[in-house]
């Protein structure tokens, strides 16, 4: 009589747990709300590797390296005072734009997630980069989802020098890392992260288990080797960057590429950056040999009319340590509504709300049977309260069908009881306003210079709403 043999018992079962694609709160089962976001319909599936598991793998590619996994050392406590640090050394990407954005460059080992649009230039950008550095700086372009052909062909069309770029077409992190360590880059652009998967989980490709591990296999080789990394990230239907929230946290740096449709020109803004400011700010024009530098971006957002036209107002805006002439334009009409309508874009529609109640408070102006719409051209979101100013002023230039004086500018925040208060770096703002030709500045008190001029650029300083509106 045989005896059926048992399953081993050394076999080890492996975990689910169940990740929540916008905090990354792990649950035991699934459920329809994450318990920590409140988010619905969040949860996906993760296979949680053992810990002998991940010993035995850890080994084995420590041994594929060459390297030792032998016996860790324990952490010990180190007095901060005690640390030795220096500067950050950076390399040059070759694209001036790009540098300010990472903050003066590229950091060794750094690990940047660029995101945006479809089509919006994000291939296109990070080629050019790789081409121009590939003489100073060995670089891996690894593409899952183009084939070599493709990304060649591109590289041709733009007129890039294609010595010294290597290319992999792969999607499987494991190879990838092991051509890694065959070839020594300095740099590994990995278009996109998306498409990458792990053989150590059993969920598909784009998931979001396959997504995080990718990444932090990535960001784990990058910081042990010093290797930059730069990651392309697809973007969901809201304009967030696809995949568990986790992933932004995971890197040093990310990008996001903005553009209006139909518009050649590209901003490439940075929402985190651990080497260098946040909110900086980098613009792009896409023509028929990729993406060219704009070195003086006032100029695309300003207006081209010869004469002021009603509802306009020039602002000066500041996008990390740059400052940006834009343009506020504003529209009021009578509503045929009971409730008019209020419309902002490129700014808070809270806020619109509320310095449409302090113009009429503190200005004696009035707009409550009038729809208004304010826009800030060229696609610029502001989000410092500086344009508080200019965007009264642009509705009052509207209602009484009035233009303001030629060469005006304009910034301040509107306080609740009317006050005019001043803005970060106002000296900075008023040099490049002066620099663009303008006569005459309407500012906060706090940010005017004592001589009351900058250059030949007259500065009027206000402290209340109504000074501002007798000054126009």
């Amino acid at each position: 009589m045989s005896i059926a043999s048992k399953p081993s018992k050394s076999a080890p079962k492996a975990k689910i747990a169940y990740v929540c694609s916008e905090c990354g709160a792990d649950h035991n089962k699934w459920q329809g709300q994450c318990a920590e976001c409140a988010a619905w319909n969040t949860l996906s599936e993760f296979v949680i590797e053992s810990a002998a598991a991940g010993k035995a793998a850890a080994s084995a590619g420590a041994a594929r390296r060459g390297g030792w996994a032998g016996k860790v050392d324990p952490p010990k406590v180190t007095a901060l005072k005690d640390v030795t640090h220096s500067e950050e050394s950076r390399v040059s990407t070759g694209i001036g734009e790009l540098d300010r954005v990472l903050g003066g460059g590229l950091v060794q080992g750094a690990v940047v997630l660029v995101g945006g649009d479809p089509g919006i230039g994000k291939s296109t950008l990070l080629l050019q980069a790789v081409a121009k550095m590939a003489a100073t700086l060995p670089a891996l372009y690894v593409t899952g989802e183009e084939s070599l052909s493709q990304v060649a062909g591109r590289g041709s069309r733009l007129g890039l020098p294609l010595d010294g770029v290597n290319a992999l077409a792969e999607t499987s992190v494991e190879k990838i890392l092991e051509q890694a360590v065959a070839t020594q880059p300095r740099l590994i652009v990995a278009d996109s992260i998306q498409t990458l998967w792990t053989e150590s989980l059993a969920a598909a490709p784009g998931s979001v288990s396959q997504v995080r591990e990718s990444a932090a296999r990535l960001v784990r080789y990058a910081k042990e080797t010093g290797t930059a990394v730069f990651l392309v990230g697809h973007v969901t239907k809201e304009g967030g960057i696809a995949g568990p929230r986790v992933l932004e946290h995971m890197v040093d740096a990310v990008l996001y590429f903005e553009g209006e449709s139909g518009s050649r020109f590209r901003v490439l803004r940075a929402f985190k950056n651990r080497f260098g400011a946040v909110n900086e700010l980098g613009v792009f024009a896409m023509g028929d040999k990729g993406l060219r530098e704009v070195p003086n971006p006032s100029a695309i957002f300003l207006s081209g009319s010869a004469s002021p036209q009603p509802g306009s107002c020039v602002m000066v805006t500041r996008e990390g340590t740059r400052p940006l002439l834009v343009e506020v334009q504003a529209l009021v009409d009578s509503s045929p509504l009971s409730n008019p309508r209020r419309v902002a874009v490129g700014m808070e529609g809270n806020r619109l709300a509320m310095l449409l109640a302090v113009l009429h408070r503190h200005g004696g102006i009035g707009v409550g049977d009038q729809d208004v719409f304010v826009n800030v051209v060229g696609g610029i979101r502001v989000q410092e309260t500086a344009a508080d100013l200019p965007v009264l002023l642009a509705v009052l230039s509207s209602l009484r069908d009035q233009p303001l004086a030629e060469q005006v500018i304009a910034f301040g925040e509107v306080g609740l009881s009317g006050e005019i208060r001043p803005v970060p770096n106002g000296e900075d703002r008023l040099k490049e306003a002066a620099t663009h030709g303008f006569k005459r500045a309407i500012v906060p008190k706090g940010n005017a210079p004592r001589s009351g001029k900058v250059g030949s650029m007259e500065v009027i300083a206000v402290e209340r709403l109504s000074e501002a509106l007798e000054a126009i």
